[in-house]
C-alpha cells in the first residue's frame, strides 16, 4: 500500500475528541471487605508495642554473598574486631530458616529480648544466604534492616564460615541492667 493509497483511505477519518481531563469513578478501586479484613488483621496482630522493628518500609535488598557489618559508635574498635573473627563465645543462636518475613521480625526481637533477660551478649543470627532463589537473600537483607533498629544491638557482623558464613550474622548486645549495677559494685569495692 502506497502513501496516497493510505491517505485516500483514510480521508474521511476524524480524530476522536477527548478530553484533557482523567474523570475519576466515584466507586473505591479496592474491596470494601478487603479494607476492611486489613484493618481487622492490623488490629488483632500479635507484634508487642514495644516492638521497635520496622517491617513496612523498603528494605534494600542485598546480594546472597554480601557482608553485613554494623558498629555503633563507641564500640571499641578492638572489641568489634574480635566480634568480626568470630573469638567471642556464642552464647545463644537464632535460625530464622523456613520463616516468614512476619515470623522472622518477631523471632529477632524476642531473640534480642531474651538475650538481655539472660544477660547473654553475644548471639548468632543463622538466616541463610537464600542463593538460587527468585528472590535472593531475603531474610538477610531484612536481618540487615533490623538490627540497627535495636538499641540494644551494639554491633554485628557476619560471621565466620565455620559458623555459616554469609548465611549467618554474629550480635553483640549491651550489658543488661543487673551486670551492668554489678560491674559497678565490683569496681567501686576496687577503689
Amino acid at each position: 500500500m502506497s502513501d496516497s493509497d493510505f491517505l485516500q483511505a483514510m480521508g474521511d477519518v476524524k480524530p476522536i475528541k477527548h478530553e484533557k481531563r482523567v474523570s475519576l469513578s466515584s466507586s473505591p478501586l479496592i474491596d470494601p471487605k478487603a479494607i476492611a479484613h486489613r484493618r481487622q488483621s492490623a488490629a488483632a496482630s500479635t507484634t508487642p508495642a514495644s516492638d521497635p522493628l520496622s517491617g513496612d518500609e523498603f528494605i534494600e535488598p542485598l546480594e546472597p554473598l554480601a557482608l553485613l557489618s554494623f558498629q555503633r559508635p563507641g564500640v571499641q574498635h578492638g572489641v568489634f574486631k574480635q566480634l568480626r573473627l568470630g573469638k567471642y563465645s556464642i552464647e545463644s543462636r537464632l535460625d530464622l530458616h523456613r520463616m516468614s518475613i512476619e515470623q522472622a521480625r518477631l523471632a529477632v526481637f524476642q531473640f534480642v529480648r531474651d538475650c538481655l533477660r539472660h544477660d547473654i551478649r553475644c548471639g548468632l543470627i543463622t538466616h541463610g544466604k537464600g542463593e538460587g532463589r527468585e528472590q535472593p537473600a531475603v531474610l538477610k537483607s531484612c536481618v540487615a534492616h533490623w538490627l540497627p533498629q535495636c538499641a540494644e544491638v551494639l554491633a554485628f557482623h557476619s560471621a565466620q564460615k565455620h559458623h555459616g558464613g554469609a548465611g549467618a550474622t554474629y550480635i553483640m548486645l549491651k550489658k543488661s541492667e543487673r551486670k551492668r549495677q554489678e560491674n559497678l559494685e565490683r569496681h567501686q569495692r576496687r577503689g
